[in-house]
């Protein structure tokens, strides 16, 4: 593989909305360029990045993956991101590596809910984008209705800079509205395009739209501006720069057509990220986070052979065979094999061994990658994604990626002993390669718990560990880790004594107990005078206290947000003992329970809802059947957004009635918020079910 510097190189992240034909646009391009020897197709399994074996069976994209193509002198990286709600933050980690994102948009369907959400990730860094409609030769693909739903979405800046010839089944050619010449296309051919006349029936159509386009680009340039007056158009020759640079600057989106399937306008598509997509080289510096000590300004690098090599690993696989696999953007300087770089975050030294690019799943040898390029390398003992390395002598950490917490959890058991031993590490791996992945122990319910961004995405976790890792488990909602609080104060006496053959035990305390604010937890205070408790046994009473809150009063819920105080109490010379006044705290702690008008306190999740405005109805009437309390509305696109506090108990199964609602065009988030009471017949119910959980008998009568 020929080395590139950075002037030659074209980073460029494939997102859009799932099934809006990504793949198998990348799957064109490679063909296109020589780079496979045919075709591949999601249907069989065959697509260059969807290799993966929940991929090839579910026929959809599940993780970022990369490829490459050689186009016109440049080496183009491409990263295939996927396209549905639960693992589209897949597409938000590889955004600060590439330098243009082309977001693909189904020609029948138009703008959906995640081609908005990618659009605005691209907006977060501020990423040049370029529109690709796909899939026009499919019936109903209509390029006016299209073009009005980008519009809508995107705003006039989105504009056309070719348009289609032919339609549906018929789709054969595309027209350059910049050069204004046109291009012929055989349905599933080579995808190189023929040049040919523009069609007399679309001449003026396309007139149209060129003057358009350079009415866009010339605006806030003075001197576009004059000789677009004076000659009412502005020549190729300073048309192409000008674009190229509106594109950069985020002023212009371009719009182009395609079929992926076809193999039509793929060539087009790669002109295209040559001629107008920035290069690595033309940033004008990458910005560190600031340093820990924070003196001066955050370190910067050039994206230049020159700087101090540093780069940034943006993705880790876990193979079974090579063990774990970095993939990285080399920022600065140049990488060579073997070179020994420095791990910044974990003050550790890595050797890049065998680095390589990746063309789907197969890596490919190189000696040496430029600043500005993508590779891989395998077997570091101690990076993981998000980690920066470098030059020992010069420092920087690049800013990992924010990511939203996970929105669903569910416990997870294993099947068997054997299954048991082989589940943390088989999680831990999955861990290492998916940023939303979450597992840990409740330490209320004593749970294992499994977070993730939907079910989807926590059944794809449970295959993939019986088919790598040969672990079969079972998953059932979570328990809602309830608390207990109070809401009124007691006074009350807790003495325990007892006389056996030798020593008895004697503690004795008197406490106030009071309510704290929500949040408050746990407050003891002290104020025992005159050596009535002895101050040795004063921790011990506080620890009976926290055991017995610990253990809960009405349903085994911990009990929080009180204070006690310790203002009394008594004890034997020779009966007292640590013991004995743990048994007294915990006495008073059961006897103040029962007067300060204990209650269930549950969590209240702060939800955000993104659904099409056709749903928004139904779903502001599912969460007040739900108890939420709506907290605002938004719009955006042709999509609403619905912010809400929701209690947990009645979000455990919402990311599945929220895919029926709206038949999987709906998106949501959730966190942690804060504790509320809960109503009391429901309180009822917890409790009885708590208890019948522990083995415990109401007995009514008593």
């Amino acid at each position: 593989m020929k080395v590139y510097s950075g002037a030659n190189i074209r980073n460029v992240a494939v997102v859009g909305h799932g099934h809006a034909g990504k793949t198998s646009l990348i799957s064109a391009m490679l063909s296109t360029s020589g780079a496979t020897p045919r075709l591949g197709r999601v249907d069989d399994g065959s697509a260059v990045t969807d290799y993966d074996e929940e991929e090839v069976a579910r026929k959809m994209s599940i993780s970022a993956s990369l490829a490459h193509a050689e186009w016109n002198g440049t080496k183009i990286n491409f990263v295939d991101t996927p396209g549905f709600n639960m693992f589209v933050h897949e597409a938000k980690m590889v955004l600060p590596v590439v330098d243009a994102a082309i977001v693909v948009v189904d020609g029948v369907a138009g703008v959906e809910v995640v081609t908005q959400r990618v659009w605005n990730y691209c907006e977060e860094y501020q990423t040049p984008r370029l529109i690709v409609v796909s899939r026009m030769d499919r019936e109903r693909a209509d390029v006016e209705r299209v073009l009005g739903s980008v519009i809508s979405a995107f705003g006039r800046s989105a504009i056309p800079i070719e348009w289609p010839i032919g339609s549906e089944k018929n789709l054969n050619g595309v027209i350059d509205l910049v050069r204004m010449k046109a291009y012929s296309y055989q349905m599933g051919g080579d995808g190189k395009g023929k040049p040919i006349e523009i069609p007399d029936n679309l001449k003026d159509r396309a007139r149209e739209a060129h003057e358009q386009l350079v009415e866009l680009v010339a605006e806030g340039n003075d001197a576009l501006m004059e000789e677009f007056f004076e000659k009412g158009t502005i020549p190729e020759e300073d048309l192409v720069p000008a674009l190229h640079n509106a594109i950069r600057e985020d002023k212009i989106f371009p719009i182009i057509f395609s079929s992926g399937l076809g193999n039509i306008g793929a060539d087009r598509v790669m002109d295209f990220i040559v001629d107008y997509t920035p290069a690595p080289s033309e940033h004008e510096w990458v910005t560190g986070e600031a340093m820990a000590s924070g003196d001066g300004e955050p370190p910067k690098r050039h994206e230049t052979d020159e700087e101090p090599v540093s780069l940034y690993v943006f993705k880790t696989v876990s193979d079974p065979f090579a063990g774990r696999i970095s993939y990285f953007k080399v920022f600065s300087g140049v990488v060579k094999n073997d070179a020994t770089v420095q791990n910044y975050a974990r003050n550790s030294q890595e050797k890049l061994a065998h680095i390589s690019i990746m063309q789907g799943k197969t890596a490919v040898p190189v000696t040496e990658l430029h600043a500005g390029d993508i590779g891989a390398v395998a077997k570091l003992k101690d990076t993981l994604t998000g980690d920066t390395l470098g030059d020992k002598s010069a420092p920087i950490q690049y800013p990992r990626v924010k990511l939203p917490e996970p929105a669903i959890t569910f416990a997870i058991e294993p099947k068997s002993r054997a299954d048991e031993d082989k589940l943390g590490p088989g999680i831990h791996k999955q861990m290492e390669e998916d940023a939303m992945l979450r597992f840990f122990r409740d330490p209320q319910t004593k749970e294992f718990l499994i977070a993730g961004t939907g079910q989807q995405h926590i059944e794809v976790v449970v295959s993939k560990l019986k088919k790598r890792y040969h672990t079969e488990v079972n998953l059932k909602a979570p328990k809602v880790p309830y608390r207990e609080t109070i809401r009124g104060k007691a006074d009350v006496q807790g003495r325990h004594k007892k006389q056996t053959g030798g020593h008895g035990q004697y503690g004795d305390c008197k406490i106030k107990m009071e309510p704290l604010t929500r949040g408050g937890e746990f407050e003891f205070v002290n104020d025992i005078f005159g050596g009535a408790i002895p101050k040795n046994f004063i921790p011990a009473v506080e620890k009976g206290i926290k055991d017995a809150a610990a253990r809960g009063y009405l349903a085994g819920f911990p009990v929080v947000d009180f204070r006690v105080i310790l203002y009394d109490g008594s004890y034997h010379d020779v009966d007292s003992n640590d013991l004995s006044f743990q048994m007294a705290g915990r006495i008073a702690f059961r006897k103040a329970m029962e007067l300060a008008k204990p209650t269930l306190l549950e969590p209240v999740m702060n939800v955000e809802i993104t659904v099409p405005d056709d749903f928004a109805g139904s779903i502001m009437g599912d969460l007040n059947g739900r108890r939420g309390r709506i907290q605002g509305m938004d719009n955006k696109a042709g999509n609403t957004i619905v912010k809400a506090e929701v209690p947990m108990a009645e979000m455990l199964t919402y990311g599945v009635d929220l895919t029926s609602m709206t038949q999987g065009r709906g998106s949501f988030n959730m966190e942690m918020h804060h504790y509320d009471v809960v109503p009391g017949p429901l309180q009822e119910k917890i409790v009885e079910k708590a208890k019948a959980e522990r083995g415990e008998v109401k007995d009514e009568e008593e």
